[in-house]
């Protein structure tokens, strides 16, 4: 019987060797985050989107909502959007060995914020990006939907034409992203949220948010070729810069942003870790086939045995 025992004992540990070196697969969760006017509510456009993603990668997703969906995009400066996603992902259990992020339109620089800001935040490993207006928009776009904040932020923006003031600031959410070409001067000084997350201000330049952007293991950047409320629509690829006399865009690799390499996207980019994705249609309405050819790829089983860093101390983790 001990004989038995014993051999019984032997096996089990080979069978837990065995296991362990062979590199099994583990599903990492992901999340979406939605953009202007939109919200996580049941039915919503966000939410079965992450419901048709989870189908289709078989990983368990989410729609992360951030205050109140639809009025809070809207009136929540950004700063204070990525403190409360920050939270909320420290809590959520299921990212504990990191995650993947979705982001739609405006929900692309709570995504950012996340990367760069979110200190002792589990990491991302994926980041797909469907109309990111990550270089800037022209012009604060009008609030013209069924929201019940929209006069109220119309009003602000008409009564405060300075939209680099405190006021607007604070109070208007896509005003932390509006990049005024011909006034550099006052974007750089007056805007709160888009200067400090590209990196913009040459003596605030801050290499954690580098390092941090650069430890994606990789970048989806999607443009869509109708697309009107991004201007210009090549911010989407970060292409936007003040080389420039008026509100133009520029191919992403002549800005300073990617050729002085701020964030690091140009690192990504060497690396092979980038992927620049033009599909047809209007503002993040994009087709199943293209969904599933550039999206599901990088929310499937990812292997376990991929290196993870630790954010605050820069040291390798195992799952």
């Amino acid at each position: 019987m001990i004989q038995k025992g014993l051999k019984r004992y032997v096996i089990a540990v080979a069978v837990v060797i065995f296991l362990a070196m062979v590199d099994a697969s583990v599903s990492l969760p992901f999340i979406v985050l939605h953009g202007l006017s939109c919200d996580c509510s049941s039915g919503s456009g966000d939410a079965n989107f992450t419901d048709l993603l989870t189908r289709l990668s078989d990983s368990p997703g989410s729609c992360l909502e951030i205050g109140n969906g639809k009025d809070d995009s809207w009136s929540m400066p950004l700063t204070k959007q990525v403190e409360i996603a920050c939270e909320k992902v420290k809590k959520m259990e299921e990212l504990g060995q990191g995650y993947n992020i979705v982001g739609r339109s405006q929900g692309n620089l709570v995504a950012r914020g996340l990367i760069e800001f979110c200190d002792d935040g589990p990491p991302v490993h994926n980041y797909i990006s469907l109309a990111g207006p990550h270089a800037g928009i022209a012009s604060v776009p009008y609030c013209d939907l069924i929201v019940d904040v929209c006069s109220e932020i119309n009003d602000i923006i008409k009564k405060y034409l300075n939209i680099y003031s405190d006021y607007v600031q604070d109070h208007v959410a896509p005003a932390g992203y509006i990049k005024n070409l011909e006034d550099i001067k006052n974007y750089l000084h007056g805007s709160k949220y888009l200067p400090k997350l590209n990196n913009e201000k040459p003596d605030q330049r801050n290499s954690t948010y580098k390092d941090r952007f650069t430890s994606l293991q990789n970048l989806v950047l999607v443009m869509f070729e109708l697309d009107v409320v991004i201007v210009p629509k090549e911010s989407s690829w970060f292409g936007f810069d003040s080389d420039g006399d008026s509100n133009q865009s520029l191919p992403v690799q002549q800005t300073k942003l990617y050729t002085e390499d701020w964030i690091g996207l140009k690192t990504l980019d060497d690396a092979g870790k980038v992927k620049f994705v033009t599909v047809p249609g209007e503002h993040i309405r994009m087709a199943e086939p293209d969904i599933i050819k550039y999206v599901v790829p990088y929310l499937k089983d990812q292997p376990s045995s991929v290196q993870i860093i630790n954010r605050k101390t820069m040291e390798l983790l195992h799952p």
